[in-house]
This record gives structure tokens, sequence and C-alpha cells, in this order.
């Protein structure tokens, strides 16, 4: 945004050898902090990007069963981490559990429904804050509906994104089911 003022956005696709960077702003009205880079964006030619950093990557290495845990617009990088870990030829299971407000507010839901068609051990898991009147999944928190879910965590990697208070609580939670601290990703952990 100018040369002291620099706004961290995660990458939303995984590499793929294009030179594409898919970045999903939540700019709704009152945000200006994001409303401010869209402007720029749509008024400049070009823009300055400054990256790849942070924690929030795949652990390819070392692949075990994998929980994604995403709190609205966190939902761009545990989209490129799933599309990069369904790449991979393993039977593992992988669990998304995206919260938002609103099933409305779920931009990629009929993506991520179709996902699942396609991949055996995959498992999306919406969850809303404000269920409308005929919902029949889960709502509240999304950490807790993954407290609801699981006996333990102990076996498991989980990737973290939302906002930093929502990370914290789900940190302290989860380890008391049993997940190892060495097993938890998430960017902001670097700040909390």
């Amino acid at each position: 945004m100018g040369e002291k003022d620099f706004r961290p956005f995660s990458i939303a696709n995984p590499p793929d050898g294009s030179d594409r960077i898919e970045l999903h702003i939540g700019a709704g009205p009152g945000n200006d902090y994001a409303g401010q880079v869209l402007e720029k964006m749509k008024r400049d030619s070009e823009i300055y990007v400054d990256g790849g950093h942070g924690e929030a990557f795949l652990r390819e290495d070392n692949i075990k069963p994998t929980i994604l845990l995403a709190g609205g617009t966190g939902f761009s990088y545990t989209y490129a981490i799933l599309l990069q870990r369904l790449k991979i030829a393993n039977n593992q299971p992988v669990f998304l559990y995206w919260g938002t407000r609103t099933l409305t507010d779920m931009y990629a839901y009929e993506a991520l429904v179709e996902l699942e068609k396609q991949h055996t051990n995959f498992r999306f898991l919406p969850v809303v804050d404000v269920p409308e009147h005929d919902w029949i999944g889960k709502s509240g928190w999304v950490h807790k509906a993954i407290m609801a879910d699981f006996v333990s965590l102990e076996p498991y990697q989980v990737y973290v994104a939302g906002r930093f208070e929502m990370a914290g609580v789900a940190r302290e939670d989860f380890q008391t089911k049993g997940l190892l601290k060495q097993n938890l990703y998430g960017d902001a952990y670097q700040f909390i």
C-alpha cells in the first residue's frame, strides 16, 4: 500500500507452475483495511507482492490424518493446503471445518461439496454461527465442532486459519484433546 504499509493476505492457491496468485479478500462494508487494498488493485496497473512468508504450508514430508480449521476468509490458506494435499497419493483422511457467520458467507460451498464427491478421503464440514431455520448441519464455534467430533486429536496434523482470538482458544482446547503442539500449524501462532 505504501513504503511502510504492507498488508498480509494468505495465498489461496497451491503451487501449480503458473504465475497466478489467488487471494480471498473479505472487503465487506466497514472493512477499510481490505477495501483500500482492492481500490489500489483496481486503480494501479501493477502492485508489489512480497511473499510467501509464514508457517502456513503443507508438511508434505510427514503426512498424517489432517484437520483444516478455517474461520471466515481464513479459508483461503486452508483451501490452498487442501488442494495440495488432495494431489498427494495418500489415503490418510483430511477434514475441512469451515466456520462462517451464515451459510451465504461460505462462498466456496458448492466447490467443496464437489471436491468431497471426488475424493473418498476428504470430508467437508461446514459450521455456521447463525443457522437458518432449516439448517441441519453443525452450528456454533467451528473449533467446538472439531472438539465434539474427535475423541482424540493426538494422531492428527491441524492447520488453523482465522481470527487470532479463535486460533488462541483452539490451541488451548485442542491440547486438552491430545493434540501435540508440534502438529499444530497456523500463521497466527507467530503473533499470539
